[in-house]
Formats: C-alpha cells, sequence, structure tokens
C-alpha cells in the first residue's frame, strides 16, 4: 500500500496579503504597541486608527492510494503592521485597547475555527469542508468586526467598549483549549 503526503498550503486573509509580509501572530503575552503600526494613514478615512488582521489558514491531506486517509490543518491570527496605521496626534491608550480587541476578535475566530475543524471526520470531502468552514468563519469574523465598530462607535461608546472587552474575554476563555500557541 502506497502512502502519498499531499500538502496543499493556501493563504487565506481577510485582507489579502502577501505571504512574504511582515506579520506579527497574536499572543496572549503580547499585546500591540503603536509601534507595531507601520502604515501610512488614510487621508480619506475618519478613523484614527485601522487595525489589520485577518486569519492563515492552511491544511495537508494524507492519501493512501486515491483515498484521503488523514488530514492536518494550521489555522492562526495575523497582525499586519504595514497595513496597520493610526493618526499620532489622536491617538491614546484606549483606542489601543480598541484595536487590540479587534485583534482578539480575529483570535477568537481562529479558536473558532480550530474547534470545528477538530469535529470534522475524514472523508473524500474533508478539502470541500475545510474550505466551506473557512469561509464561513471569514465572514462571521467579519461580521463581527464591523458589530463591534458600530456598538462601540469606533471605541467612542466607553459603556459599549468595556462590554465587548469582558465579553471577548470570557468568550476566549471559553475556547482557551484551541489558543494560539
Amino acid at each position: 500500500m502506497q502512502i502519498k503526503h499531499i500538502i496543499i498550503s493556501v493563504l487565506f486573509l481577510c485582507i489579502g496579503a502577501s505571504s512574504n509580509e511582515e506579520t506579527i501572530s497574536w499572543n496572549d503575552m503580547r499585546k500591540l504597541t503603536w509601534k507595531d503600526f507601520k502604515g501610512s494613514p488614510d487621508p480619506n478615512s475618519d478613523a484614527v486608527a485601522l487595525t489589520a488582521s485577518g486569519i492563515t489558514f492552511g491544511y495537508s491531506v494524507k492519501t493512501s492510494g486515491k483515498r484521503i486517509v488523514n488530514y492536518s490543518a494550521s489555522v492562526q491570527a495575523h497582525f499586519y503592521p504595514n497595513k496597520s496605521w493610526y493618526l499620532t496626534e489622536k491617538a491614546d491608550d484606549h483606542i489601543l485597547a480598541h484595536e487590540q480587541l479587534h485583534f482578539d476578535i480575529t483570535e477568537l475566530y481562529v479558536r473558532k475555527f480550530k474547534q470545528q475543524l477538530e469535529r470534522l471526520v475524514v472523508n473524500q470531502n474533508i478539502k470541500t469542508q475545510m474550505n466551506q468552514i473557512h469561509h464561513a468563519i471569514n465572514e462571521a469574523l467579519d461580521k463581527t468586526q464591523k458589530t463591534y465598530d458600530e456598538q462601540t462607535n469606533h471605541s467612542i461608546n466607553i459603556g459599549a467598549q468595556e462590554y465587548w472587552e469582558n465579553f471577548i474575554k470570557e468568550e476566549l476563555k471559553k475556547l482557551e483549549k484551541y489558543k494560539s500557541q
């Protein structure tokens, strides 16, 4: 019985970055600082800062003949310094905490993604299933990021900001098992 190992690494990002672009992987011991925001501010934006983050996803399948017999996947939350920016004269710690939470939300969806991947059973449609989960997770992530900004009015609504900080902290805790290393 001949066993082949096929690797399919696909970089799927919410923002479409190239694979050699500088990234910062999410880590609960390392919080973002303003020095991480290296991009040029958008002159057409009303925002004080922008966090560019996304999910990197890759997988491999192991085959025996033409049958898929196993798979593995890698899912990570990344921050993109060169696409993230802030207005120096308006930025403060409160806004930085708001931007950090955008990155934390990305990590939350990485954990949800890993949880769903763990539930998959090896079959001949595994690649399609993983790609469908990836697509659905990215859509949910995008919707949550937009809702977060709408409800907090981009950090201006202090009460809503505190609610979101507590909510995301609790959601991350629930999925601690899937935390990025």
